[in-house]
This record gives structure tokens, C-alpha cells and sequence, in this order.
């Protein structure tokens, strides 16, 4: 595979992908999955793909720190895309951008642990800032901003409250 590292290479890599889902859109609609397995404990594994990840409770929700969080993970995910989202943008740009992806969230245990039924469960506000390096303008910068904004899938994602169902089956 061709390394898109540059703005010629991204686009060479992308043209044929997005020409096709031009003239087949249905071929664009795909479905991601994720898979957990409940384990002992108060704890349940996720394979990412690249690592076995077992999750389990906070600290602040009685877990000892040795199991990931799964607030956490939303926030890795979501520093993660951007990231990847941003260095995909500012190649097809042609800007050359470093540095890091900071994202946080705010949350009260009370709602998820019961304590305050007027509380809220999940985060009630998050915040994502980039830490950049680039001799790229303002107005770029600006661009490179927005567009990241624009075409980050977690982003995009968490703000626009997809509809979600839930059940449950027995194996």
C-alpha cells in the first residue's frame, strides 16, 4: 500500500474509493461492530483489533485503576479520530501540522451510581483542544480546524445523538 503521507499519494489512494461511492452509494454504507465479552468480576474484554482490552469500573465508581475505562476509551476514541482526521485533512491540504489531540469530559457519579436520580448519567460536557506546531497561516489553521471538525466521525458522532436501540437476548 502506498504511503498517503503526502497530499498527491492521499489523493491517489482516495480517488478510485471515492468515484465508486459516486456512482454505487450504497457501497459507502457500511456497519462497524464491536464485540464484548462479559468476564469475572465487574470487568468485560473488547478486542480493538490490535489489543484485548478489558475494561472495567472507574475508580470513582469503585474499580482499583487496573481496568480501562470505558469513559476513557470514549474520549481515546475520540482524541484518536481527530487526530487521524486532522493529519488526513492538513495532508490533502498541504499543510504540515504536529503536535497533540487533549480531549476531556465531565461527569457526576452520582447519576451513574444511583446516588441522585436528577443527575446526569454520562458526560455532560466535552471538551477536545489541539496542542499544534505548524507555519501554516491563521486562515489554514482556521480551515484545518473546521474541516476536522467536519469529517471527524466520533465528532460528528457524539454531537448529532444518532438513534440508538438496545436489547437483549438470551445465548
Amino acid at each position: 500500500m502506498a504511503d498517503p503521507a503526502n497530499a498527491s499519494e492521499l489523493r491517489k489512494l482516495q480517488t478510485p474509493i471515492k468515484e465508486r461511492y459516486r456512482e454505487q452509494p450504497e457501497s459507502a454504507l457500511i456497519t462497524l461492530e464491536a464485540e464484548g465479552k462479559l468476564e469475572e468480576g465487574i470487568s468485560c474484554s473488547v478486542d480493538t483489533g490490535r489489543a484485548l482490552v478489558q475494561a472495567g469500573l472507574h475508580p470513582g465508581t469503585g474499580g482499583d485503576g487496573s481496568l480501562a475505562c470505558s469513559g476513557d476509551m470514549l474520549l481515546q476514541a475520540l482524541a484518536a479520530c481527530a487526530g487521524v482526521t486532522m493529519r488526513s485533512v492538513a495532508t490533502s491540504m498541504g499543510v504540515e501540522v504536529s503536535g497533540s489531540v487533549h480531549a476531556e469530559g465531565d461527569l457526576d457519579w452520582r447519576g451513574t451510581m444511583a446516588v441522585d436520580r436528577d443527575a446526569p448519567v454520562g458526560f455532560k460536557a466535552i471538551r477536545m483542544r489541539f496542542d499544534i506546531e505548524s507555519d501554516a497561516s491563521e486562515e489554514e489553521l482556521a480551515a484545518l480546524q473546521e474541516k476536522t471538525e467536519r469529517y471527524c466521525v466520533v465528532l460528528q458522532t457524539l454531537a448529532s445523538s444518532p438513534e440508538l436501540s438496545v436489547s437483549l437476548q438470551r445465548s
